[in-house]
């Protein structure tokens, strides 16, 4: 028996082409990864192993040598859904949103962000039409995308001091 096949690197969606071997369907926590071996649907392994944690995007490919590679896949999963009566009012929703440092997937006429029914109360009072959907999740990097910064587990509230500069 062989171990996984290495990963000698990562290209973003749109920059790689070669021969498509394998996929691999991931959840959000999935794809932000360091080190860790990824099964593909053929049944294959591959070991990710980085220096940093990178988030893997929905059509990224892993490169395995030879030109082949295995795409990155997003994998649906429980979201919330946020939508506006206008684009203005979806702005202020989204302030909301990254006030609470929350990740968002946000496109023209949506938001997307996980699931927790105590924020999904909070933006429908502010207006929001809220619905429980399943879908990729692809949030967005934010400041400190290149810094390995990942729901960083605590709260935010004014009693939370220390610096930003993860």
């Amino acid at each position: 028996m062989t171990g996984p096949i290495p990963i000698a690197g990562v290209a973003p969606a749109g920059t790689w082409s070669g021969e498509l071997v394998d996929e691999a369907v991931l959840d959000y926590d999935g794809r932000h990864r360091r080190r860790i071996v990824i099964t593909g649907t053929s049944g294959a392994t591959y070991l990710l192993d980085l220096e940093q944690a990178q988030h893997l995007r929905d059509g990224d490919g892993l490169a395995i040598g030879r030109g082949r590679y295995v795409r990155i896949a997003a994998r649906p999963e429980p979201l919330m859904e946020v939508r506006a009566a206008t684009p203005e009012a979806l702005l202020r929703l989204a302030w909301h949103i990254g006030n609470r440092h929350l990740a968002a997937d946000i496109g023209a006429e949506r938001i997307l962000i996980r699931r927790d029914h105590v924020i999904g109360h909070m933006l429908e009072h502010l207006g929001a039409r809220v619905r429980e959907v399943e879908a990729p999740f692809d949030p967005e990097g934010g400041a400190y995308k290149d810094h390995g910064l990942h729901d960083h587990g605590h709260g935010h509230g004014h009693g939370d001091h220390h610096h930003h500069d993860h």
